[in-house]
């Protein structure tokens, strides 16, 4: 058996032991806090392929909810300012790269790291909106890295809708309770044979997929358009 503290180092070789226990973690918490998840799929992960997640950003929830349904390794590109998070960033910066949207040398370091970790069959996750939203907005606009580094590698964008996070782990501490999660898995987007100048496009398609799915659910346009929403609860990090 691989020691516990090597695998908490996540080397390299060690990453897919680490991932089963984190994916374990994950599921502890989503169901020992009382929720459920409920997924639709229209299509299928396959085994030792790399892909490109790209859900919506409305929880703290949202990369417990990603970790619990993959299978396949996923490394992260997110803020540096979440290991701050207790407990959560102790995970956080091990299956995370870590990114300074204002350091340009910081955003090389990504496509490097990026590189590696594709070699191995290991998929990546961006939320692309780069931030948990306010309350009061049903899909903030995208930023270009997600779209960038799937093109730059050929993997497909994987298109995923979250429509209850935001309302049953919200950042307003006054409300919020345990619940189905329900999630659906669009119909991947290839990227073969695209170049940076289908960046926009690619970015615009994902976008319209996922704000489209929004709008149209009652559930979720409800919370997004209830009452104090100009409070614009933010997430404290």
């Amino acid at each position: 058996m691989v020691p516990f503290l090597l695998i908490l180092t996540a080397k390299e070789k060690y990453y897919p032991a680490f991932w089963k226990m984190v994916r374990v973690w994950a599921k502890l918490l989503i169901y020992g806090m009382g929720f459920r998840l409920n997924i639709q799929k229209d299509q299928e992960l396959e085994r030792d392929k790399s892909y490109m997640f790209c859900p919506n950003h409305a929880s703290l929830m949202d990369p417990f909810v990603l970790i619990a349904l993959s299978k396949n390794p996923i490394v992260f590109v997110g803020k540096q300012e979440f290991v701050k998070v207790p407990i959560f960033g102790f995970f956080y910066k091990r299956v995370v790269i870590m990114v300074d949207r204002s350091n340009p040398e910081s955003r090389k370091r990504v496509y490097e790291m990026a590189k590696k970790k594709l070699q191995n069959g290991t998929s990546m996750a961006i939320f692309p909106e780069g931030l948990v939203p306010t309350e009061n907005v049903i899909l903030a606009p995208f930023k270009n890295g997600a779209f960038s580094l799937a093109i730059e590698f050929g993997i497909p964008i994987v298109p995923q809708v979250y429509y209850d996070c935001k309302r049953f782990f919200s950042w307003d501490f006054f409300k919020g309770r345990p619940g189905v999660f329900r999630i659906k898995q669009h119909k991947f987007i290839e990227t073969k044979g695209l170049n940076i100048e289908d960046k926009e496009a690619l970015k615009q398609q994902t976008f319209n997929i996922i704000y489209n799915d929004l709008v149209n659910d009652k559930m979720y346009m409800k919370d997004t358009n209830r009452p104090n929403n100009e409070r614009e609860f933010k997430s404290p990090i």
